[in-house]
């Protein structure tokens, strides 16, 4: 997979780590329609791909992770759309990306604000570079965090930060977001995805399956996705048995079959 300079998501797949960037630089890589677009096909597509084992988020540029949802592309849509469709195609590929079976890195080159702290939320991991601040402007705007700004952020920094940020509109800069724990490393300016791709090494370096069910345990713990992750450790265990195999050849040689809870 690889992107091109046409579209705003760039993707590149090599040793076992997929590198999404955002790439609406003269947008402060803001989130439009198209974007969103885009990220949900590959996020379907690195779901699917068994060489993928890390993922890599990232903003195109110094300036900024990602500003937020492009307030040109919202702002236009009707109240109805803009809750059927910008809202909620946003959160289904919000929702992709948390609960990747893949350990999900961002690394935030620039400015999180809005939206983009949204999606840096979604990650397992933060990296912060010294220069970047973080926030969630949005009640600035007359409008609320809508991707799970005050959901799975606050699951996941801690119900004062978002408090802070949200309610009084406080801007963290990267030692700060460190010391709250709303980010997870720091690193100079320009470091950020040297980082990235040094932690991803760790995780190229364990048990792919183990490290999966983990992330779903995980996830579940958080209240991320749990009906589905339970359901898929116990179907994984199910598929495992003799009892399955037995139950499929006897479907197909049209006899009962013959249990014997192994």
């Amino acid at each position: 997979m690889s992107g091109t300079g046409q579209t705003p998501l760039k993707i590149e797949v090599e040793a076992g780590i997929a590198i999404l960037t955002l790439c609406r630089p003269e947008k402060l890589n803001a989130l439009n329609t198209a974007l969103i677009d885009e990220l949900a096909v590959a996020l379907r597509v690195i779901e699917r791909d068994a060489s993928v084992r890390v993922v890599i988020v990232t903003g195109d540029g110094s300036k900024a992770f990602c500003a937020g949802g492009d307030i040109n592309d919202w702002s236009a849509h009707s109240p109805v759309d803009f809750g059927r469709r910008w809202l909620r195609d946003g959160h289904q590929v919000f929702d992709a990306l948390a609960r990747l079976r893949q350990p999900v890195i961002a690394v935030l080159n620039g400015h999180a604000l809005g939206g983009g702290l949204e999606l840096a939320a979604c990650a397992d991991i933060r990296i912060a570079e010294t220069h970047i601040k973080i926030g969630l402007p949005e009640t600035g705007l007359g409008v609320i965090p809508g991707w799970s700004g005050t959901q799975r952020a606050t699951r996941r920094f801690g119900g004062q930060i978002v408090r802070r940020i949200v309610l009084f509109g406080e801007m963290l800069d990267a030692e700060a977001a460190l010391a709250l724990g709303a980010v997870d490393y720091l690193t100079p300016s320009g470091e950020g995805l040297q980082k990235a791709k040094e932690l991803a090494a760790r995780v190229l370096h364990r048990a792919p399956v183990a490290t999966e069910l983990c992330k779903m345990l995980i996830n579940a713990a958080e209240g991320e996705d749990r009906e589905r992750a339970i359901e898929a450790m116990a179907g994984m265990a199910a598929a495992s048995t003799d009892d399955l195999r037995e139950g499929v050849a006897a479907y197909r040689e049209k006899r009962k079959a013959d249990f014997r809870g192994l």
